[in-house]
């Protein structure tokens, strides 16, 4: 097995410098040194040992993520964005695919844990379940993305669902839509809750009854909102517009609509939320609430990475707003290839 020695030898240095090069030390190496160490590092193909690494700097130089479904393009988008950040700061990411599964998800915490990373991300799938009083009890820097959940020392990063939910059904409103049902998520997560209030206020607003209007809860999936979808326009007191609370669901809402000879956007105009890159690419495209993935990306990573440097910063609630996209799905201008972003 190579050494650090052997490069040292082979680049006609000492083992402490060879260490300086590889930690990034305080000592200056002169920029010639530092390309024969490189150069001896490449040609032996030597490899630090990480965990000998981790015992002398207390860093396992890992950050780990928890999501409840990779499959979602909403968490992988989210997670990409992650990994990005952190891997530009020198950090890589472990990755927990809880599959909606609360004991599943807390298999990967605590499995995170006992790998000793350095930061936690966590969306939880559901709500609160055991592994927060254990996650309370340890040291790790930990953040909750997507989710508002009570876990001490822990920031939340957010979405403001409650007024995405608002905007996405004044925009309806607007086109003269007034029978206005909603597909949301699970009941329970923060999520469907906050949406769902979004949309009840906007119908208040306009006058509307919220308990007069269609609602029905299903997971975030295609499939699911396929089934909504099929429920939902299927009697001749069908809503004439929908607002559905994930672009997977609404997908699925415009392969029902299709299925049933119901059309979109002048049978029943549709607006989503995620902002997904698919949303763009179905006929018509969907017109949605966009998430800022690479701002709920970067200001976790950058909490988490500042929370590391810094065990005292205190926690925070750090929320982003949405932006409408604007498409044919709700009766706008379909832009071929392009978004009409309204802000």
């Amino acid at each position: 097995m190579v050494t650090r020695r052997d490069v040292a030898r082979l680049a006609g240095t000492s083992d402490a410098l060879v260490s300086y090069v590889l930690n990034g030390g305080p000592r200056r190496v002169a920029p010639h040194t530092r390309e024969r160490i490189l150069a001896a590092i490449d040609e032996l193909g030597y490899r630090p040992n990480a965990v000998a690494r981790s015992l002398k700097t207390s860093r396992t130089m890992t950050l780990g993520l928890v999501v409840p479904d990779n499959s979602n393009p909403f968490f992988a988008e989210l997670a990409r964005v992650i990994e990005d950040v952190g891997f530009a700061s020198g950090y890589t990411m472990l990755l927990g695919n809880a599959m909606g599964d609360d004991a599943r998800e807390a298999t990967y915490i605590r499995t995170l844990l006992d790998r000793q990373v350095d930061g936690l991300i966590v969306v939880p799938a559901h709500g609160p379940r055991g592994w927060i009083t254990e996650l309370t009890d340890q040291a790790v820097p930990r953040l909750v993305l997507d989710r508002e959940l009570e876990l001490p020392g822990a920031t939340q990063v957010l979405t403001d669902n409650e007024d995405g939910g608002y905007r996405a059904t004044t925009h309806l409103l607007g086109h003269g839509r007034q029978r206005i049902g909603c597909v949301a998520g699970l009941e329970g997560i923060h999520p469907t809750v906050d949406r769902v209030a979004g949309w009840r206020r906007a119908l208040t607003d306009a006058g509307v009854d919220p308990a007069a209007a269609s609602l029905t809860h299903v997971p975030f999936g295609r499939a699911d909102g396929y089934r909504a979808g099929r429920r939902m326009l299927a009697g001749a007191q069908r809503p004439d517009a929908l607002f559905v609370a994930s672009d997977e669901q609404a997908i699925g809402v415009l392969r029902a609509a299709a299925e049933l000879g119901v059309l979109v956007p002048d049978d029943v105009a549709v607006c989503a939320f995620d902002g997904i890159e698919g949303s763009a690419y179905t006929v018509p495209a969907l017109t949605t609430m966009r998430q800022p993935f690479d701002e709920l990306g970067r200001s976790a990573v950058e909490w988490l990475l500042a929370k590391i440097a810094d065990p005292a910063l205190p926690a925070e609630r750090i929320t982003h707003p949405t932006t409408l996209v604007a498409r044919g799905s709700c009766g706008c201008p379909d832009p071929a290839g392009g978004d009409s972003t309204i802000g």
